[in-house]
C-alpha cells in the first residue's frame, strides 16, 4: 500500500468542507475538494487541498446532495460550492432515519438532504415505502446495508483458521494513548466483544476490574492463553444480546471496539440499548469506532452522524473526535468516543 496522506481536512453534515473549525467558503476550494474526492487505498477517503493530497475525515457521507435536478433524463445532484455530479437512481439505498443514500457516476457514495430528496420525490412518478417509480418502471429501493457475511457460528471458524483481521495482537492504538490521559478512577470495565482480549487486558493492567465477553469460544480460549494470568481480569463465553441480570449496572465503564461494525446493522440499536442497561447510574461508554464507506460486512461501514442518532438520547458526550494516528489500514477511518449514561 502506497503511503497515505498526513494531512486531514473534515466535511460538515451539510456537505461543506473545515478547515480546521472553520468552514471553507470559497467555491474554487470546495470545487477543488470535492471534485477531486476519491477512495484512498485503504477504503478510507482522500482528496487535494491546495494541490496538496488530505485525508477527507466527512461526518455523515462525503457527498451530502443539497439538491437535485432531472436534465433531459439524466440525474443531476447539486451539491455545496455548485459542484454537479450524475446518478443513477438505482443505486438508491434507504437507511433508518428513512434518508436516501447512492452513489454518483464516479462511485463516489452520497445523502440526499431533506431539501433533495423533497424535489426527487416531486421529480418521480410515484414512490412507497420500498421504492420509487420513475418513467413507469419501478425501482427497488432496499436497505443501506446488507446482509451479514458471517453467520454466529462462523466467527469461532475464523479465530481456528487464522481469518480475524480485526484481530491487532495489541489493544487499539486510541486506547493505548487515551487511557493514560484520561486518569480514570479504578472502576468496573466491560468489554463486549473482546476477542483475544487485548483491550480487556490494557484496562485490567490499568488496574480496573475487567469482565470481558465474546461469543466465540475459540477467541476466549485464545485470550485466556493470553492473559489468563491476571486476575483481575475474567474472560467469559455468551451471547451478549442475552447476557443475565447480574449484568444489569454492573459496570462503571463500557469498552466498544469492533464490535458494533460486526453484529448485524438493524440490531445496533439494540446494542446501544445494552450499553445502558449494563451501566451503573453515571456510568461512561468509551469507544473506537470504524467511519467508513462499507455497506457489506462484517465489518460494516457507519458515519458519525449515524452513531450520532443512536446515542444522543442516552449520552451525554465528554470526547468526540476523529483518530488521527492509527495503523495504516485503519488510518481515516476511526472516531474515539467518550460518553456518559444520562
Amino acid at each position: 500500500m502506497a503511503s497515505l496522506p498526513q494531512r486531514f481536512i473534515a466535511i460538515d453534515e451539510e456537505g461543506y468542507a473545515l478547515s480546521g473549525e472553520t468552514r471553507i467558503t470559497d467555491p474554487q476550494v470546495g470545487q477543488e475538494i470535492l471534485s477531486q474526492l476519491k477512495f484512498a487505498e485503504n477504503g478510507a477517503f482522500q482528496t487535494t487541498f491546495g494541490g496538496t493530497p488530505v485525508l477527507v475525515e466527512p461526518f455523515d457521507e462525503p457527498l451530502v446532495a443539497a439538491q437535485i435536478d432531472r436534465d433531459q433524463g439524466k440525474w443531476v445532484l447539486i451539491f455545496p460550492y455548485s459542484h454537479e455530479e450524475s446518478f443513477d437512481p438505482k443505486t438508491l439505498r434507504l437507511d433508518e432515519w428513512d434518508r436516501f443514500h447512492g452513489t454518483t457516476e464516479r462511485g463516489l457514495p452520497f445523502v440526499l438532504s431533506r431539501a433533495a430528496q423533497a424535489s426527487f420525490f416531486d421529480l418521480v412518478d410515484d414512490s412507497d415505502d420500498e421504492s420509487v417509480t420513475i418513467d413507469d418502471q419501478v425501482i427497488e429501493v432496499p436497505s443501506l446495508f446488507g446482509a451479514p457475511a458471517i453467520a454466529g457460528e462462523q466467527w469461532g471458524e475464523a479465530y481456528r483458521q487464522g481469518n480475524a483481521g480485526w484481530n491487532l495482537n495489541e489493544p487499539a492504538e486510541a486506547l493505548k494513548d487515551m487511557l493514560p490521559r484520561l486518569k480514570l478512577p479504578k472502576c468496573r470495565v466491560l468489554v463486549p466483544g473482546c476477542g483475544y482480549g487485548h483491550d480487556a487486558a490494557l484496562f485490567a493492567k490499568e488496574g480496573h476490574v475487567v469482565t470481558a465477553i465474546d461469543l466465540s469460544e475459540e477467541a476466549i480460549q485464545g485470550a485466556k492463553e493470553r492473559y489468563g494470568h491476571i486476575t483481575n481480569l475474567r474472560f467469559e463465553v455468551g451471547d451478549l444480546f442475552g447476557l443475565g441480570p447480574e449484568h444489569k449496572g454492573a459496570y462503571d465503564l463500557v469498552f466498544e471496539h469492533t464490535l458494533y461494525c460486526a453484529i448485524d446493522p438493524p440490531r445496533r440499536k439494540d446494542l446501544v440499548k445494552k450499553w445502558s442497561e449494563w451501566l451503573a447510574s453515571g456510568g461512561q461508554l468509551m469507544g473506537v469506532f470504524y467511519v467508513m464507506h462499507k455497506p457489506a460486512g462484517p465489518p460494516f461501514g457507519g458515519t458519525e452522524w449515524e452513531l450520532r442518532e443512536r446515542t444522543r438520547k442516552g449520552f451525554r458526550f465528554l470526547f468526540w473526535g476523529r483518530w488521527q494516528k492509527s495503523i495504516e489500514r485503519r488510518q481515516g477511518k476511526e472516531l474515539f468516543v467518550f460518553a456518559s449514561k444520562l
